[in-house]
């Protein structure tokens, strides 16, 4: 399923590629939003504020993955808004729309989760009590350093994780081999993204500490019910992680399966997708709440 921004056409010899993004802004998607500023280390970060009169105490915060936009995550604000949460849709320093920081490259959601955090306590100073955390791709490796922070137990209710990325090492694998080269080329990444000298001579912000990032090796430390929906063709973020995730955790992890590509489960079946969030939800958090 694809949905063509106004103006947008195609010409012969144009290079393309695909994006599983479906609406281009809240109104494409049938939702009501409002503009607002959230308040980071590094500056000023939009985000879509979707505020909801049934429920205005439980939000859902929904954080995009490296190279898409906020845009993408409106596949799955349309939930949250049936079930009636206030819907935070955020961006992120070098996202190419929140706030440009040092050399302007990513940081594999390790320094990024600050500005996730800032948005975190925008909800919690505007009346929100309990908070669902959606994350996509990258996005999930944020929501997984947001829960794993002891100050929001019992506020942080619910995790939903879409394509996570659950360990870097093994997504740095099979993009190697998604661009034809052998897997454990990937490794002699890895000290270039790890150790601080080399990590400064690339450009990085700082020194990603990947080991941190793993969450099958840290998978005793999960806190809270977890969500994950994967598509078992993603060639970028392995299905395997996640199964494993599940096999480990059974008391608090569910996994849900679809026959797509990274990122792309809502598009190869929306009601599907859509009814599997809401169940969960209903289930696990809302369930909780009475």
């Amino acid at each position: 399923m694809t949905s063509a921004s106004a103006g947008f056409a195609l010409a012969a010899g144009d290079r393309t590629s695909w994006s599983g993004i479906y609406f281009a802004s809240p109104t494409d998607a049938g939702l009501s939003a409002r503009e607002v500023a959230i308040d980071t280390v590094v500056g000023s970060a939009p985000a879509w504020l979707l505020e909801e009169e049934s429920d205005r105490s439980t939000w859902a915060i929904h954080v995009h993955g490296l190279g898409s936009t906020r845009a993408g995550t409106l596949r799955g604000v349309r939930v949250a808004s049936d079930l009636g949460y206030t819907s935070l849709v955020i961006t992120y320093r070098n996202d190419g729309e929140g706030p440009k920081a040092g050399p302007g490259r990513s940081s594999l959601g390790f320094t990024e989760v600050e500005d996730a955090e800032a948005a975190v306590h925008y909800a919690i100073q505007h009346g929100a009590h309990r908070i669902i955390l959606f994350g996509w791709s990258m996005g999930a490796t944020i929501a997984l350093q947001l829960v794993d922070r002891a100050r929001y137990n019992g506020i942080i209710v619910g995790v939903v994780l879409e394509s996570p990325v659950l360990d870097w090492v093994t997504v740095i694998k099979a993009n190697c081999v998604r661009s034809g080269l052998p897997a454990a080329s990937g490794i002699l990444a890895i000290p270039w993204l790890a150790l601080p000298l080399l990590s400064r001579m690339t450009g990085l912000p700082t020194a990603i500490p990947l080991r941190d990032l793993d969450w099958v090796a840290r998978a005793a430390e999960l806190a809270v019910p977890t969500l994950i929906i994967h598509g078992t063709q993603d060639d970028s973020a392995p299905t395997q992680v996640s199964q494993t995730l599940r096999d480990l955790r059974p008391d608090l992890v569910e996994f849900e399966a679809f026959t797509a590509g990274h990122t792309l489960s809502w598009n190869s079946d929306p009601e599907r997708w859509q009814s599997t969030v809401t169940a969960w939800l209903l289930a696990h958090v809302n369930a909780d709440a009475s």
